[in-house]
C-alpha cells in the first residue's frame, strides 16, 4: 500500500477547507424566492458518509440547475439551508397569550379524584424527631432516657397497674362476672315432677295432643307459669 506524500495531504485539505468555506459563505447569503423551484431528483447520499444513506428525494436547487446536471456541494447547501427556514418559519412555539386563550376557549378543565391524588392537608401530620442523632438533635446520646433504670432499657418500664407495692385496685375489688360460655346459657323455667302431678290428679293439666303428649302449651293452659315467662324452655326437675 503506497501512502500519499505530505504535500499531496496539504493540497487535499485545503481544497476541502475552501470548498466547505465557500459553500457555507454562499448558504448564509439570502436569495429571492423566485430563484429556487422544487424538483424531483435523483436520491442523493450523504457527502462525506460512507454507509450511502439517501437524503431525501426533493431539493431545493436553483432555477438555472437541471436534473440532468450534477448537484454541486454549494447548491445542497443552499437547499438545506432554505428547507431549515421554511421549517422553523412552519413549527413556530407557542406564546402563553395563545396558550392562554386557547384554555379559556375551552372552559375550565375537569379534574377526577384518584387514589394516586389523595393527600393530608399541609401540616396535618407532624415529622418525628429521630433521636440518637447527636448532640446538636437535643435528643443524642441518651436519648433522652438518663442514665440507666428500669426505664432506660429497651422494652422496660413500670407497668400501668403497678402502686408501687401496694396491692394493686383490681385485686382489691371482689370477684363479679360472668363465665367466658354465658352468652351459651339457656334460661329454662324449673318445673318438678311431683307439681304435674298434682295439676294431672286435678284435672287441670289436660294434653292437647291425641297421642297424650305433655307440651309447653298446656302448661300454660293449666296455669302453671305464665306465657310471658318462657324464653328458652322448660326444665323437669325431680325434687328440686
Amino acid at each position: 500500500m503506497v501512502l500519499p506524500s505530505p504535500s499531496v495531504l496539504a493540497l487535499r485539505c485545503m481544497t476541502r477547507r475552501a470548498a466547505v468555506s465557500s459553500a457555507k459563505k454562499i448558504a448564509a447569503q439570502p436569495l429571492p424566492s423566485s430563484s429556487y423551484h422544487s424538483i424531483s431528483a435523483r436520491p442523493l447520499c450523504a457527502i462525506g458518509s460512507s454507509s450511502g444513506n439517501v437524503l431525501s428525494n426533493k431539493y431545493l436547487l436553483p432555477a438555472s440547475a437541471s436534473s440532468s446536471s450534477p448537484v454541486t456541494l454549494a447548491s445542497l447547501s443552499c437547499g438545506l439551508s432554505q428547507l431549515t427556514l421554511q421549517n422553523n418559519h412552519q413549527q413556530r412555539p407557542r406564546t402563553l397569550s395563545s396558550l392562554a386563550e386557547k384554555n379559556q376557549s375551552l372552559g375550565e378543565p375537569i379534574t377526577f379524584l384518584t387514589l394516586n391524588k389523595l393527600r393530608d392537608n399541609p401540616g396535618a401530620v407532624k415529622k418525628k424527631r429521630r433521636v440518637g442523632r447527636g448532640i446538636g438533635s437535643s435528643k443524642g446520646k441518651t436519648c433522652g432516657r438518663g442514665h440507666k433504670g428500669q426505664k432506660a432499657r429497651a422494652g422496660g418500664g413500670v407497668h400501668p397497674t403497678f402502686e408501687g407495692g401496694q396491692t394493686k385496685f383490681y385485686k382489691r375489688l371482689p370477684k363479679i362476672g360472668k363465665m367466658k360460655n354465658a352468652k351459651f346459657r339457656l334460661e329454662l323455667i324449673p318445673l318438678n315432677v311431683g307439681k304435674v302431678q298434682d295439676f294431672v290428679t286435678m284435672g287441670r293439666l289436660v294434653p292437647e295432643r291425641s297421642d297424650g303428649v305433655i307440651t309447653i302449651r298446656d302448661f300454660v293452659n293449666a296455669g302453671m307459669f305464665p306465657a310471658s315467662s318462657v324464653k328458652n324452655g322448660v326444665k323437669l326437675l325431680g325434687d328440686g
